[in-house]
């Protein structure tokens, strides 16, 4: 850490990702207590999604037996349950310093599945401009830049825009979902070559709003789609 960091630590100092009060050490992103908090996903994953099984024999959860998804594999860092209220305030709280944290810890725990999958680049899930515009930013968007940083690999934000402004997608069914997210995105470059895409978003669900780009970006000529979600619910 820089002389430099190191007062702009004292003079604003970081808040825990996790907790939000200020953290018990200069330049620390989270503070001791809360790192025994945080449940990462661990095996028994779904081969598809990356939920959480309860079973070792498991292959897949429910939901990806019961349908087929766009997307070829994913992959999630956290629990859902153990980081909602960092997510909330990360989304709706204006604390975007804590994508500081998830970059970092996204990149020591999923360097070797992306070192395996070679994106291109990173996807990061586009917000509605309305949206951005109401927020300030677009979360996946800071996740991802963060994280490449880390690794150099590069971040597309012009490939793909969102066209409709979607309903909030926490209450709806799985029908529901993909009935809010038809005709949602479209392609902004034709001219772009790419093979290999991660997409990057905070929260995967179903797996609705990774179909619905995956769909679309397969029009388009690209192949092989991935993505990685910060947080994930849990399978059965």
């Amino acid at each position: 850490m820089t002389a430099g960091s190191r007062i702009l630590d004292l003079i604003f100092p970081r808040r825990c990702a996790i907790c939000d009060e200020i953290t018990d050490g200069t330049g620390e992103l989270v503070c001791r207590k809360c790192q025994s908090k945080i449940i990462y996903m661990k095996e028994p994953v779904c081969m598809k999604c990356g939920k959480q099984l309860k079973r070792q024999e498991q292959e897949y959860c429910r939901d990806c037996e019961k349908g087929r998804h766009v997307y070829i594999r994913g992959t999630a860092l956290y629990d859902y349950g153990s980081m909602a209220d960092s997510i909330f305030r990360f989304k709706y709280a204006g604390r975007m310093e804590y994508a500081s944290f998830y970059g970092r810890d996204l990149f020591e725990k999923k360097a070797n599945w992306l070192s395996v999958v070679r994106p291109d680049v990173l996807l990061p899930v586009p917000a509605h401009s309305s949206r951005k515009r109401k927020r300030g930013y677009n979360q996946a968007e800071l996740i991802a830049r963060e994280l490449a940083g880390h690794l150099g690999i590069p971040v597309n934000t012009t490939l793909m825009e969102r066209v409709k402004k979607t309903r909030p997608l926490k209450n709806q069914t799985h029908e529901e979902r993909q009935n809010n997210l038809k005709r949602a995105f479209k392609i902004r470059q034709n001219d772009v070559k790419l093979n290999t895409i991660v997409i990057i978003d905070d929260i995967y669900t179903t797996g609705s709003t990774i179909d619905a780009m995956a769909t679309v970006l397969r029009k388009a000529g690209i192949t092989e789609i991935y993505f990685m979600a910060l947080t994930i619910g849990r399978g059965i």
